[in-house]
């Protein structure tokens, strides 16, 4: 008895102690911009005229459980969201992908800093449409196409923090 009340001891204790420990990053601000100028397709800017709004929302909305004073600022500036057209699409050369530089700062604490380059793809945006959509019918002036390349751009932010 007295055996294997030290080994479930033991075994609890190593596995308390061997579990690993993440810190989750908390959120103090998202700030987004995304310059009228970058969008350099003339059907994508009229499209996609709220990018900044739609995007900080689809961050902030991943990130809720995690808002704090204390959190880190994301800075989102995108560069360019470059749509192919329908024809490009068809042919297998679909181009489009959504760029921005994503900074990421604190002031309180000095290992949250980062900075680098996000670029999205239609390819990597695939797993972010409703189920069952059939990828070869969306078009890059669609709500579907819209909302799964921002989704996919939040989930790559908010999947960089560290």
């Amino acid at each position: 008895m007295f055996k294997t009340l030290v080994a479930s001891a033991l075994t609890a204790t190593l596995l308390a102690t061997a579990a690993p420990v993440y810190a989750v990053t908390t959120v103090k601000d998202v700030e987004v911009t995304a310059d009228a100028a970058a969008i350099k397709d003339a059907k994508a800017a009229q499209y996609w005229s709220n990018l900044s709004g739609d995007l900080k929302d689809a961050i902030l909305s991943r990130v809720s459980d995690r808002i704090a004073d204390d959190g880190v600022k994301i800075t989102v500036e995108i560069d360019s969201a470059e749509l192919a057209n329908t024809l490009q699409q068809v042919a297998g050369t679909a181009e489009s992908k959504l760029v921005g530089g994503v900074a990421i700062t604190s002031e309180t604490n000095n290992t949250k800093f980062d900075g680098y380059t996000l670029t999205i793809t239609f390819d990597q945006a695939g797993a972010f449409f409703p189920a069952g959509t059939d990828l070869t019918t969306i078009t890059t002036d669609s709500k579907e196409y819209y909302d799964a390349m921002v989704a996919a751009f939040a989930d790559g932010v908010v999947r960089s923090l560290k």
